[in-house]
């Protein structure tokens, strides 16, 4: 029955008998410990491990550990997570009512907050979402109705330009903050020791969001809202051009929530809490994730004759003429944001074995994926916004120096 996301120790002072519990998508960051005295060891950190236990491991998300019979369980049950092809209709205002909600429900707060926007469709939708439904809330009252909005990138970066052009369309008040590439390369061994991972797409993404979590903890601010979880919702990362039927496609989605806490949850979370800053997710409620992934994944399926792009079922749902919660035109609205650990995976190689050419673990860097996905589809909508998109380098969060090529190939992988 529990909801959100946390991770606790539940100590009976009576007996000395303890229950440990993670939330159902891993959100928040556990691991679990033994000693070599037969002692269970818990922290939300390894650091805190590694001098006194033998061995110790993820504490597995959606389960409880029970002192008393030992072991895991797994208390996080959804339908989706059995994987079996769901066949429920597409309805958008289901959809949109659900993610509404869940963007509401995290509106609780009695502390400064605000949103981390970075001018892609997740983050902007988060931050249209909260600044149409904080007035009347006990934060408005507390901090104001205007609603603070966040964004990091190097000087002249796309991301940057588009998060302005959602910022004022939305009328938030706007922080831009800037970072060079040698300050990324400073704060590396920093964010490593942090986030407490060696992996490429991680640690690339993380460096900025550990940055401005620094930045924006020096006003004053403790909480934001932020947009991760859609691109595994929804299919959003490159090589889900590839999936070749409806199955492989919801199943590569099961595995991508799933494996979420090791990959951006686990940044959203050590990046922002390094600082003492929350980041709260509502794409990872668990009642959105119900409905989102109850949809017949073949609406979730990329089909470029049909005008329907990436994360197309959330891009209609929130499609108002009357009311619109985005601005028109912004073609880096089309293009997936967020880090991406798209070649993470073997299904990426098992969809496409040109991707086993590909040293590079994000998805971005694969030359031409994107346009090639359209090439047949010639003057259709999604064409001409592919081709409009593509001229959007690639993702800030990626630090150019980092993956040792020019700006020139920065702007072709893009």
């Amino acid at each position: 029955m529990l909801d959100g996301m946390f991770s606790f120790v539940l100590l009976d002072t009576r007996d000395n008998s303890f229950i440990v519990a993670r939330d159902a998508v891993g959100i928040t960051s556990l691991y679990i410990g033994w000693g070599l005295d037969g002692s269970i060891w818990i922290s939300s950190e390894l650091k805190g491990l590694n001098d006194d236990c033998e061995h110790f491991q993820c504490f597995p998300p959606g389960h409880l550990y029970s002192s008393k019979n030992g072991g895991f369980r797994r208390w996080y049950n959804p339908i989706w997570f059995s994987e079996a092809i769901p066949s429920s209709p597409y309805d958008p205002l289901v959809l949109r009512r659900a993610f509404e909600n869940a963007v509401i429900k995290r509106l609780m707060t009695d502390v400064p907050f605000g949103v981390l926007l970075s001018g892609g469709l997740d983050s902007s939708l988060v931050a249209s979402i909260t600044a149409r439904h904080l007035a009347g809330t006990k934060a408005a009252k507390q901090w104001g109705s205007q609603l603070h909005s966040f964004c990091v990138g190097l000087e002249g970066s796309p991301d940057l330009k588009a998060a302005r052009e959602v910022a004022d369309y939305l009328g938030t008040v706007h922080h831009e903050f800037h970072f060079t590439v040698q300050d990324g390369i400073d704060a590396i061994e920093d964010v490593i020791y942090h986030i407490e991972t060696y992996d490429v797409t991680t640690i690339r993404a993380s460096t900025p969001m550990f940055l401005m979590s620094r930045k924006i903890k020096a006003l004053g601010v403790k909480m934001v809202i932020s947009g991760e979880g859609s691109d595994e919702i929804f299919g959003g990362y490159l090589y889900f051009h590839k999936a070749p039927n409806k199955e492989e496609f919801h199943r590569e989605t099961c595995h991508k929530i799933k494996a979420l806490h090791q990959y951006d949850c686990l940044r959203a979370n050590k990046s922002t809490s390094a600082w003492g800053l929350e980041a709260r997710v509502p794409f990872l409620d668990k009642d959105f994730i119900n409905v989102a992934m109850a949809i017949d994944p073949q609406w979730k399926m990329i089909r470029p004759e049909e005008g329907r792009i990436e994360k197309w079922v959330l891009r209609k749902a929130f499609d108002d003429e009357d009311h619109p919660y985005l601005p028109k035109n912004s073609a880096s609205l089309t293009v997936p944001g967020g880090a991406s650990v798209a070649c993470s995976t073997a299904k990426a190689v098992e969809w496409d074995a040109s991707w086993s050419n590909n040293l590079d673990p994000s998805g971005r860097a694969a030359l031409g994926v994107h346009l090639s996905a359209y090439a047949d589809t010639g003057g259709s909508a999604a064409a001409q916004a592919a081709k409009v998109s593509s001229s959007k380098m690639i993702n800030n969060n990626v630090l150019p120096r980092m993956m040792e090529v020019s700006a020139k190939e920065v702007a072709i992988h893009g």
